[in-house]
């Protein structure tokens, strides 16, 4: 077993676990008990594997971006979430979960959203599977993502807009989550990142570890290995960039940085979203981690333009690997995500989504060699956030 891997606990080092209330605690349990069983046996993987092939569209292209590597001196490889269907990686880890659900007999499928990349993936497969789906989504979120609600519903899905504390992520989290507490017998909760009580983060962590094997293919066959000098993704509660590193937490070649939301600021917790950077050890959702939070232990509000990095925590993989320092994290302001996406977008013509700008504004913090490889995760494409470039970049 990798020192970095979850025990049998369900902790990554001293961060995890299973804080739940006695309702869920069967749930919980039965699927402990069964998620590994039933994601390694030959028939799910057969499913599995077909449908990320055939309806997701997988593999994602690995692309050496030109300019980009020209301006840095370096090789850029951009992994392309972006080009997965439905726009981002969410649809990776909520098409396993839906798959797992319906072999537990559940029949009806909970979620939470915050940039409505999540949403749209679940109500997507909802489609597919014909299961009932209800997706909890703050109100800020809904207004300023108002493209991808628009997709939830015609996709079929209920979207039940927030409105109480921030009316952002953390509170369709928690919206969710009551849901789940009142239907506990017949209702799965996809979460979609690698939060939430043991097993979650594992499982999803499982779910989009296609990204790194998909890398270690792909460079193989564009550069002659399967390593790269250095490894970038952005982390809100950490689903992609816990797919991204899965591969290659062990290969201590390769370098691991992650991006998270710095929001308007590095010195005030109040106007950031930046959790490794401010937060305190604490509970959040089920498990235990780095949490923006007050001395009272009172969660407070994160703050960043992208609805997706918006979350007062992280998850409990993340919070080890950056407290051992086998990753660095680093916050980005907001004006460099936004300047990040612009330069991406004339550089290359790919449009990132905002919380993809974070990682690729990572690029001029860094120093790389010249004949280093550096491969970053476009973890979704940018048309759902087309407002709000539009107003920051006054494109109207």
């Amino acid at each position: 077993m990798s020192k970095y891997s979850i025990n049998e606990k369900g902790y990554y080092g001293q961060f995890g676990g299973a804080f739940i209330p006695e309702i869920l605690r069967k749930n919980v349990v039965e699927l402990k008990e069964n998620y590994l069983q039933i994601m390694e046996n030959p028939e799910f993987q057969k499913d599995f594997q077909k449908l990320l092939h055939d309806y997701v569209g997988r593999p994602t292209a690995l692309y050496h971006a030109k300019r980009l590597s020209e301006k840095y001196q370096t090789n850029i490889y951009l992994k392309r979430e972006d080009l997965c269907h439905t726009g981002a990686h969410k649809l990776n880890n909520a098409l396993g979960q839906i798959l797992l659900a319906k072999r537990l007999g559940k029949t009806r499928i909970v979620a939470e959203t915050g940039a409505g990349q999540h949403g749209v993936a679940t109500a997507t497969v909802c489609a597919l599977m014909n299961m009932e789906c209800v997706v909890y989504m703050g109100e800020v979120d809904v207004n300023r993502q108002f493209l991808n609600v628009q997709r939830m519903r015609m996709l079929g899905a209920k979207v039940v807009p927030v409105t109480s504390g921030n009316r952002t992520l953390k509170d369709g989290t928690n919206e969710a989550i009551r849901d789940w507490c009142c239907n506990p017998a017949n209702t799965h909760y996809i979460i979609g990142s690698a939060v939430g009580p043991d097993p979650y983060p594992d499982m999803v962590a499982r779910f989009q570890s296609v990204i790194s094997q998909e890398i270690k293919n792909q460079l193989m066959d564009q550069t002659g290995r399967d390593y790269p000098d250095h490894l970038i993704a952005c982390i809100g509660g950490g689903s992609n960039a816990a797919g991204t590193f899965y591969h290659y937490i062990d290969d201590e070649r390769v370098k691991l940085y992650a991006a998270e939301a710095g929001g308007l600021s590095l010195t005030d917790p109040e106007k950031s979203a930046a959790t490794i950077h401010f937060g305190r050890e604490g509970i959040l959702h089920g498990s235990r981690s780095y949490v923006m939070m007050n001395e009272d232990g009172q969660i407070t509000e994160p703050y960043s333009i992208s609805a997706g990095l918006d979350y007062p925590g992280v998850g409990p993989m993340h919070a080890f690997l950056a407290q051992v320092g086998r990753t660095k994290t680093m916050p980005v302001l907001d004006a460099e995500a936004m300047a990040a996406a612009l330069e991406l977008t004339k550089l290359e013509g790919i449009i990132p989504a905002i919380e993809s700008a974070h990682a690729l504004a990572l690029l001029p913090k860094l120093k790389f060699g010249k004949d280093e490889n550096v491969v970053l995760t476009v973890s979704g494409r940018g048309d759902k956030d087309m407002n709000t470039y539009a107003k920051y970049f006054n494109l109207q």
